[in-house]
């Protein structure tokens, strides 16, 4: 196979973790707006070049952007309404509506330091439906359905649109609505930040809901028994995370049936997300190579088996479709045949600082880190940087200080972006919250609990300390080779 170089490492860069979620939106959430558009501009600031996200699929149990009900649909709490007004279907009326609806419902939900600067799903949708339903009746009364750019949304989404139309028992277009309007708002932001010399990077999940459209459109490629329950379940063994492992639920697929269409699905999958973003990371990648089945009916994730997948396979179908932007999550049960299943494709792979601590060993894994890797302190699965430091054990606290200086106990989340940005790893991501400084208190996700996750969001004092923020790591991009292409 001949080599192609992966446009996430064409050159040495720097990112920034966000979730869209996080984002200070006029209604309890970020959204595609105003915020969005500043965020970009912030990224540029700082002399990033790429915008993490996570999955901005509709959201499922536990508000988990992991869990979504489609592979293809986006989350219509994510719709902008001064978008909508901007177009001509809400009034500036409903907007500021809506925005005080959001304070109401959310008023009340503090957090233990007395801050409402938390993501709340609910309030946002108590808030958004309504304007939602008032910019539907508008669109439809206006002939929407009828005009050429929703003709064209129509025929490039026609994959899945009717499927998750029938998912939701829509009959009159309104789901149909908010996917087009969700559409044209990404559009819109992703043309900003490719003014603004900013690449934003996805993230696929690897396995699917049982409650979603996809498996009620396609049963067959799924292993479901004859009523349609998963005959295996997905998840990984007990680890450092958890000592139940984690039982995430999903079903297994049934390669034979993808290998009888051609992985025509898996295709459009990644097809669908590469029209959204630059690149995309393929979350737990090693389910590629092999995943850990768990008995149906199983409480925890303390019995399972591992099996071969079919990602190879998958992998070909979509290089046939030049579809090489693809970032792996080769976290976990790595094996030889996952890093050679993972260099086949010159997929770069991921390095997590948070892990590099435990053994001399590990630290020299940092030193000796390869330039086909995505290097990040910690992701969405682990504490921040301060939290990180305040729970370190003694042995790999000395070591951390060994590597990055005594001084680096004062402020380990500074000390820990240095480090990312200077090693040789082409691509080095730093979630917002390690840029900030930000505690525990700040921690996006606890991987092997239900609730009480995803919910953080940018303080009132970011527009306070955005800007001076934004010149260090400008300066730190510079020196280390990573400042923004124009």
């Amino acid at each position: 196979m001949k080599a192609r170089i992966n446009p996430l490492i064409s050159h040495r860069s720097a990112g920034v973790l966000c979730h869209l979620s996080s984002l200070r939106g006029p209604c309890a959430i970020g959204d595609l707006g105003l915020c969005a558009r500043e965020f970009i501009d912030w990224c540029r600031t700082s002399g990033a070049t790429w915008w993490q996200m996570l999955p901005v699929g509709p959201i499922g149990p536990g508000d988990s952007p992991y869990a979504s009900t489609s592979s293809f649909a986006g989350e219509p709490l994510f719709i902008s309404l001064d978008g909508l007004r901007e177009q001509g279907l809400l009034s500036a009326s409903d907007v500021r509506q809506s925005m005080l609806a959001a304070k109401k419902f959310s008023r009340g939900r503090l957090d233990r330091k007395g801050s409402r600067a938390r993501t709340d799903y609910d309030a946002a949708r108590r808030a958004k439906e309504p304007a939602f339903l008032r910019a539907f009746e508008s669109f439809r009364a206006d002939g929407g359905f009828a005009t050429a750019d929703y003709a064209a949304f129509a025929r490039r989404e026609k994959f899945w649109l009717s499927g998750w139309s029938a998912f939701n028992r829509d009959s009159i277009g309104y789901h149909a609505f908010l996917q087009f309007t969700f559409d044209t708002q990404w559009r819109a932001l992703r043309s900003h930040a490719k003014r603004q010399g900013i690449k934003l990077l996805g993230d696929l999940p690897i396995f699917v809901t049982l409650d979603s459209a996809d498996v009620a459109e396609h049963p067959e490629l799924f292993r479901l028994d004859s009523r349609l329950r998963p005959e295996v379940l997905t998840g990984v063994p007990p680890d450092c995370f958890s000592r139940d492992g984690q039982l995430w639920g999903h079903p297994h697929y049934r390669w034979s049936a993808h290998r009888s269409e051609k992985f025509r699905w898996w295709t459009a999958r990644i097809a669908a997300a590469l029209r959204r973003f630059d690149g995309v990371r393929i979350d737990h990648f090693v389910g590629f190579q092999h995943a850990y089945e768990i008995p149906a009916g199983a409480t925890n994730a303390r019995r399972g088996v591992w099996k071969p997948q079919a990602g190879r396979e998958v992998l070909d179908a979509a290089l046939a479709l030049r579809m090489l932007p693809l970032l792996a999550e080769d976290l976990g049960a790595v094996t030889p045949k996952l890093i050679a299943l993972r260099k086949r494709f010159n997929l770069p792979g991921m390095h997590l600082l948070h892990h590099s601590f435990g053994s001399a060993d590990a630290v020299n894994s940092i030193v000796t880190c390869s330039a086909d890797t995505v290097i990040y302190p910690g992701t969405h699965d682990n504490d921040t940087s301060r939290g990180w430091f305040s729970k370190l054990d003694s042995a790999s606290r000395r070591r951390f200080l060994a590597l990055a200086g005594d001084s680096a106990a004062l402020h380990p989340h500074d000390a820990m972006t240095r480090i990312a940005y200077r090693s040789n790893a082409q691509l080095a991501v730093v979630a917002v919250q390690d840029l900030l400084g930000l505690d525990r208190s700040a921690r996006m996700n606890l991987p092997g609990t239900a609730t009480n996750n995803w919910r953080w969001r940018l303080g009132s004092d970011w527009q306070r300390i955005r800007l001076k923020r934004a010149r260090q790591l400008h300066t730190l991009a510079k020196i280390t080779g990573r400042s923004r292409r124009a």
